[in-house]
């Protein structure tokens, strides 16, 4: 993570409550999980790459023997969650019937990836999910990528595109192609990389494992056929009618078109069969939004009908959406985004050694107006008036009222 400057921080407190505003119209009520977990259940095999990059703690007191240790498990006992997922299905297992059903969840928090920061990454950052647990029909997929996308627009981002995918379409085609069930989870790993190394570079790739080059061929023949909307769905329908189930490509289908008739943003969908999302838990219809500016994804989602089965022993149906806070705070800062502000912001500037009769009345006066809305910004006139008023203009002060000993 990073210090965070008051100009970022009023931007960041402007999303989050845009947030709140936007997914409150959609339903979603707000919980809050702990940021320490056990580590049983951070390690619980649902969280793909991200469990390697999990900030263990050590056990402390009596719990610590050193000198009996002999592997990694007998030094920790918990750890710092690396996603809200998890931390979301240990919840619901515990609280379910307190719960309304179906359930619309609302979470902000940070978590923590013991990755390399670069741009948009950090190794402690903020994210926001939501998620609709126990409802069985693409009504709640349609449901979240509504409520995400009239947010974004809502800060204004235009021009992006929804791509989705299913998880059961992707496992269809490497069973049409005669790839064995057990490589599946290979054949993913290395078809996520299809937008950096090329549909060329996976067929080397895949014959660097091993698999047969008839499979290959026919493998990438699909994705070279299959187009970038609802006739891509209706292809795949047509082409993998033996081993795709029925109704999936008509419910991703009507996900689309559903969506692109109610939609208030400025996005596109796109059916992308290259989409393969790294966490392992996910069981159908897959997510994830991509910008141009920010060259790759600030948020994803899916469906995931058996995590929390993993914790109850009875699967609940399950579909979540989360958008990269960080990545979006740090687009708006470099776009230079104000904040909208409706009675805008007001500095004083109260000459040194103002009397205190004076700065009386300087002081009811700044209380009348920021009782009817306005900021207003206190402080003492500096030498260099050029200078303070720059700086409070770089903080989005727009109007200044000077106040001398003399007046």
């Amino acid at each position: 993570m990073k210090d965070i400057l008051p100009k970022e921080m009023a931007i960041r407190n402007y999303v989050m409550n845009m947030i709140r505003e936007t997914y409150g119209t959609f339903g979603f009520s707000a919980i809050e999980t702990p940021c320490v977990e056990h580590i049983e259940n951070l390690c619980s095999k649902q969280g793909g790459e991200n469990e390697k990059l999990i900030f263990k703690i050590m056990k402390r007191g009596e719990k610590l023997k050193l000198d009996t240790a002999k592997a990694e498990n007998d030094l920790t006992d918990s750890g710092l969650r690396y996603d809200l997922t998890v931390p979301l299905s240990r919840y619901y297992s515990n609280n379910a019937n307190e719960l309304p059903a179906p359930f619309k969840a609302l979470q902000m928090g940070n978590v923590w990836r013991a990755d390399r920061p670069q741009r948009g990454r950090f190794r402690q950052f903020m994210q926001c999910d939501i998620d609709i647990l126990g409802e069985p029909t693409y009504l709640a997929e349609i449901e979240l990528v509504l409520a995400t996308t009239t947010l974004l627009g809502k800060l204004d981002f235009q021009n992006f595109t929804i791509r989705i995918n299913d998880r059961r379409i992707l496992k269809a085609m490497a069973q049409y192609s005669g790839f064995p069930a057990e490589s599946f989870d290979t054949v993913f790993i290395i078809l996520d990389k299809m937008d950096k190394i090329g549909i060329e570079g996976v067929a080397e790739e895949l014959e660097k494992e091993g698999f047969a080059k008839e499979s290959i061929d026919t493998y990438l023949g699909l994705f070279r056929e299959i187009t970038n909307d609802v006739e891509g769905v209706r292809y795949i329908k047509e082409k993998l009618s033996d081993v795709l189930e029925a109704g999936i490509a008509e419910d991703l289908e009507t996900i689309i078109n559903t969506v692109e008739s109610v939609k208030t943003a400025d996005f596109k969908m796109s059916f992308d069969p290259t989409l393969v999302r790294g966490m392992s838990y996910y069981t159908g219809p897959i997510f994830e939004i991509s910008m141009d500016e920010f060259g790759g994804s600030v948020g994803g989602g899916g469906r995931y009908d058996e995590m929390i089965g993993k914790f109850t022993g009875n699967n609940t149906c399950a579909c979540g959406f989360s958008i990269g806070f960080e990545r979006i705070v740090m687009l708006l800062l470099e776009r230079g985004y104000e904040i909208p502000t409706k009675n805008g912001k007001k500095a004083y500037l109260i000459e040194k050694n103002m009397p205190a009769d004076k700065l009386l009345n300087i002081l009811k006066q700044a209380t009348e107006e920021r009782s009817a809305g306005t900021q207003i910004n206190i402080s003492i006139m500096k030498k260099n008036k050029k200078f303070q008023k720059d700086q409070l203009a770089a903080d989005g002060y727009t109007e200044y009222v000077e106040f001398f000993n003399r007046d």
